[in-house]
């Protein structure tokens, strides 16, 4: 508290003091305070709203708050009926400075968060011990500060019949980090309610975007940069908080894990820039950042280059972003996109494709000369081309103004120190072989006749066997073979029947391009199948 403000509320305490006949005392010139630990306990001082202040054999006198009870003066009079007992007004500030003095708040050592060999259970104990003691804002920055070192990327806030479990999403996996209590899971929600802008009594879905700084109790400094979606469960309100977590430095093309022919494909697309692109996948599956690796490389100063973002995640040089509200309905969204048109765009980037007037307007953009990159929720490449043919029907142009549908996932990487190798069965090479014979006639097929398989090994310091993730990908591109099947009657086009033609043209399906990954010891057959279908 400032000088000044502290002046404030002891002139304005003194004339309180004034009001209700009582002597007034100005806590904040007080020299040497002098404590009396033996008189009352800290929690009655804290309950009754009282500090003695001098105390002899024959005198008592307590600071007392304009809020302390009439009842309470009355009852102490009567307790110490052996000295004289007298009150005296201090300000809210003072009692709380003296408090410190009676009840010095306890250090608290914020325990890093590590996934090492001591014991998932008792970290989750000392962590739910930790936060139970603190701050909720203090809980919020300490949650996303060990979120950030250890490189998850979403923390769950989930209710259950006698408390709220915390988990992080790890390389696309979840693990247990915390358990709160009800009552400090209520402050900790207040908290990111204000934050986010989002209510902590609405019986809908909300969505909301934090991003400040909080000054933990340490002296730390926590930068908080999460989208916060809640939504109501039968136990309370849960929320999950996305990091954008990503540095600049990362968002570059040689930096995803493209093979050769994927990267030859995406620098096609960089070099000719007209046309759409579509990166699909779930959620968590690294659209966000393959689509910003793709705008940070077309980012010169030839170029003008527009973002409709909803909420905007990564700020970028020289690039126009605009925020779109996630309240805005479809409609209002499609027309600021044909506003954004107006502004000369060379290169166009959607953060998400959600309706038929966006798909449309997206694709009359590719059609007339721009670059459009966006994102879609789909399944695979051809579900994609599916799903956008439900939405915009069959034209003419529609098959020349999509260049490319990248459908991809993220996979856990095989911790090199310590995986295990293992010979596969017979069956196992099998179901291996029958995959490979289902690629491209183009791409070599490893012998796998004396085949070694990886599986993952704990070690001291990496009890899951995984380190980082790495990406499967599909590109399907508007072969002649793909625009054939796209002038045949709607009723006839299907998901199956356009992998098969993009695979006969040279596609390779993120289970094909999986098991060459697992052939190669990068990763497992387990995690191929935990991610695709």
């Amino acid at each position: 508290m400032s000088q000044d403000a502290r002046l404030d509320e002891e002139q304005s305490t003194r004339r309180r003091a004034g009001l209700i006949g009582l002597p007034y005392s100005d806590t904040s010139k007080l020299p040497n305070t002098q404590l009396f630990k033996d008189l009352l306990s800290p929690s009655e001082l804290e309950s009754f709203r009282v500090v003695p202040m001098v105390v002899d054999r024959s005198n008592i006198l307590f600071g007392i708050t304009t809020s302390t009870p009439q009842t309470v003066m009355q009852s102490l009079r009567q307790r110490f009926n052996d000295q004289r007992v007298a009150y005296t007004i201090i300000s809210d500030t003072g009692f709380k400075d003296y408090m410190k003095l009676y009840n010095p708040p306890k250090k608290i050592t914020y325990q890093d968060v590590s996934f090492n060999s001591a014991g998932l259970a008792e970290l989750v104990k000392t962590i739910s011990a930790t936060l139970d003691q603190v701050r909720a804002d203090d809980i919020l920055a300490y949650l996303v500060k060990q979120a950030y070192q250890l490189k998850a990327s979403d923390i769950h806030l989930e209710n259950q019949e006698n408390g709220v479990r915390i988990r992080f999403r790890v390389d696309g996996v979840l693990h247990p980090i915390a358990n709160l209590s009800k009552e400090k899971y209520h402050q900790l929600m207040s908290s990111i309610a204000i934050a986010a802008n989002v209510s902590t009594s609405d019986e809908n879905p909300q969505s909301g975007h934090i991003n400040t700084t909080y000054k933990m109790a340490t002296g730390d400094n926590v930068t908080v940069n999460l989208r916060v979606e809640t939504v109501p469960t039968a136990y309370g309100q849960d929320a999950v908080m996305r990091l954008f977590n990503l540095r600049m430095e990362l968002l570059d093309l040689n930096k995803l894990g493209l093979s050769e022919s994927e990267r030859h494909v995406v620098d096609d697309i960089i070099n000719h820039p007209t046309g759409m692109v579509l990166v699909v996948g779930p959620t968590g599956s690294g659209k966000t950042t393959t689509l910003y690796s793709l705008i940070n490389t077309l980012n010169t100063d030839e170029r003008k280059i527009l973002t409709l973002e909803d909420p905007i995640e990564y700020y970028l040089n020289g690039v126009v972003q605009i925020p779109v509200s996630g309240d805005k309905s479809a409609k209002s969204f499609g027309d600021m996109l044909r506003a954004t048109l107006r502004l000369d765009p060379d290169v166009l980037m959607v953060g998400e494709i959600r309706d038929q007037d966006t798909a449309k307007t997206a694709l009359q953009a590719a059609l007339t000369g721009h670059l459009v990159l966006s994102t879609f929720h789909a399944s695979s490449a051809s579900a994609a081309l599916t799903r956008m043919i439900d939405l915009v029907g069959i034209n003419p142009l529609f098959a020349s103004a999509i260049r490319l549908i990248m459908a991809q996932r993220l996979i856990r990487r095989l911790d090199d120190k310590s995986k295990q190798p293992y010979q596969p069965t017979d069956a196992m090479k099998v179901s291996l072989q029958q995959v490979l014979d289902s690629m491209p006639p183009h791409v070599p097929r490893p012998d796998i006749s004396n085949l070694t398989l990886y599986k993952p090994a704990p070690s001291s310091d990496n009890p899951f066997g995984y380190t980082g993730q790495i990406a499967i990908r599909e590109q399907l591109r508007m072969t002649p073979g793909v625009q054939e099947i796209l002038k045949t009657p709607t009723s006839e086009i299907t998901t199956d029947t356009l992998q098969l033609k993009a695979i006969a043209d040279g596609m390779l399906t993120m289970l094909q391009d999986g098991i060459l990954k697992v052939i190669a010891g990068v990763t497992t057959i387990e995690e191929i199948y935990r991610v695709v279908d």
